[in-house]
């Protein structure tokens, strides 16, 4: 494969589903970008946590490279996201009952996207959905209408962290706990389905330390979601899994975005490689 774009009538139908895992998550604009190299536009994108957010962007018609400048913009200085924590901080008692500060992820949401996203879905210039998790239900929730900015807000309202969110009656949280990387939302109609992991394993510590109370919470998430993805990957498979060079990175740690994005650049590479042998097979 070349890397030049097939001709218009030989392009599959292209599903996208980007999943969740914090600031590992930045990875996903090289995923972004490689398409963008191949010529190909996804006809669906789906995504779960920071995979929504970077998936919204997509969907509103942003290319790799302009994700990737809304990212750097956002947080490519450490005094800058801090800024934006600052500005964000919770400030009301009920926000810091129990003894967490729980932040407002619509508010979040709101400040990391980039403006010229549509804030309803039907505005936006590819099809896509995000997913949570029904907090009471115990279930899956798929989110493809109304608001993008609340819609994306549930999916990353990861607990602890950031504080539920209300959309049609049901109390919704990340949909991390229920569906990590959600390529079986794709419509059925996709050809050829993408999907990017980026949940990754705990790191042993140095010098063989017990984890801390924080790097065991967020360590289990890992662990719960990385059981979810295997075994669902029992039943169905992507026809492309990525799964970015991403140990070490802990799921907070967004004051690093330049040194991620440096770290995982050699995943456009492997995207590009790896669609266009499915795409050689198909031909």
């Amino acid at each position: 494969m070349t890397g030049a774009a097939p001709p218009q009538s030989s392009f599959p139908r292209l599903g996208l589903a980007l999943g969740g895992g914090g600031a590992r998550g930045l990875a996903h604009v090289h995923v972004l970008s490689a398409l963008d190299d191949l010529g190909l536009r996804p006809s669906a994108i789906t995504g779960c946590s920071i995979g929504a957010l970077i998936g919204a962007a997509a969907a509103a018609g942003l290319s790799g490279a302009e994700v990737e400048d809304e990212i750097l913009i956002a947080l490519g200085r450490p005094a800058d996201v801090w800024g934006k924590i600052w500005k964000l901080r919770p400030r009301s008692l009920a926000d810091i009952a129990g003894g967490l500060p729980l932040f407002d992820p619509e508010a979040v949401a709101t400040e990391f996207l980039p403006d010229r996203i549509p804030n309803d879905f039907a505005s936006l210039s590819i099809p896509f959905s995000t997913v949570a998790a029904d907090f009471y239900g115990a279930a899956e929730v798929e989110i493809s209408a109304g608001s993008v900015r609340r819609a994306v807000a549930a999916s990353i309202a990861l607990p602890a962290l950031f504080r539920p969110v209300e959309i049609g009656g049901l109390t919704l949280i990340d949909g991390g706990v229920v569906n990590p990387l959600p390529f079986d939302r794709l419509p059925r109609d996709i050809e050829l389905i993408v999907a990017v992991d980026v949940v990754g394993t705990p790191v042993r510590p140095e010098k063989n330390r017990l984890p801390g109370a924080r790097e065991a919470l967020f360590g289990a998430s890992q662990v719960l979601m990385q059981a979810l993805i295997a075994e669902k990957l029992k039943s169905r498979q992507p026809d492309v899994l990525i799964r970015p060079p991403i140990d070490g990175i802990r799921v907070l740690d967004f004051t690093k975005a330049r040194d991620i994005l440096a770290a995982t650049a050699g995943v456009r590479e492997e995207v590009k490689a790896a669609v266009g042998r499915r795409l050689d097979a198909a031909a």
